[in-house]
């Protein structure tokens, strides 16, 4: 029982933040500040608790610094966790881009930072204090009168295309909640409407 007890252990404390439960979106929505986009990370223990809870606000919002990072402050980088750009060049006819996967995915990921009133990140407690932390996030946004919702960061950006599901070495997917984003992705949008993309 002690040995069963322990491989849950192990393998809780390899899950993902995700795995934390559902966002209580009453709750992010309750953050927001007038003028200023407010981050907050949470920190989960392997029970799936929130151990440690960080805040930051920001007059100008948050940018990104690679396809898969945006900056916090000058100690804080977020990588989003379990996805990625695709491999080389890609072209999009559609949307008028032809150019290297990474400032593809890199225009996606600024995009969603744009308007976000809140932006919720949920990240291991081991996370604490590093510099780049991988994290999966979530984007309060609210139009008055026509849009009032929260959004994964990583599910909007594998649907729209802009970024795939990262795999392990042993070919399997890091991110198996992912999966219904990829495949709608797949059907021709973004990286995907590129041939040689769905070939890697």
């Amino acid at each position: 029982m002690k040995r069963a007890v322990g491989c849950m252990a192990a393998i809780s404390a390899c899950l993902p933040a995700y795995a934390a439960g559902p966002v209580d979106e009453a709750y992010v929505r309750s953050l927001a500040a007038p003028g200023k986009t407010v981050l907050i990370m949470e920190y989960y223990d392997g029970q799936g608790n929130v151990s440690e809870r960080k805040g930051y606000a920001s007059a100008s919002g948050f940018k990104a610094v690679s396809p898969t990072d945006f900056r916090v402050d000058a100690n804080l980088t977020v990588h989003l966790y379990g996805i990625e750009p695709c491999k080389g060049d890609m072209v999009n006819r559609k949307e008028g881009f032809a150019g290297s996967c990474d400032d593809y995915a890199r225009q996606g990921l600024a995009t969603l930072l744009q308007s976000p009133r809140v932006i919720y990140c949920r990240a291991f407690v081991s996370e604490t204090g590093a510099q780049a932390q991988d994290a999966t996030c979530y984007g309060y946004y609210n139009y008055p009168g026509s849009l009032d919702s929260i959004d994964m960061f990583e599910e909007q950006l594998v649907s729209l295309g802009t970024h795939r599901v990262a795999k392990r070495p042993d070919g399997t997917p890091t991110r198996a909640d992912l999966k219904e984003a990829e495949d709608i992705g797949r059907r021709g949008y973004g990286m995907w409407a590129d041939p040689r993309v769905a070939g890697q």
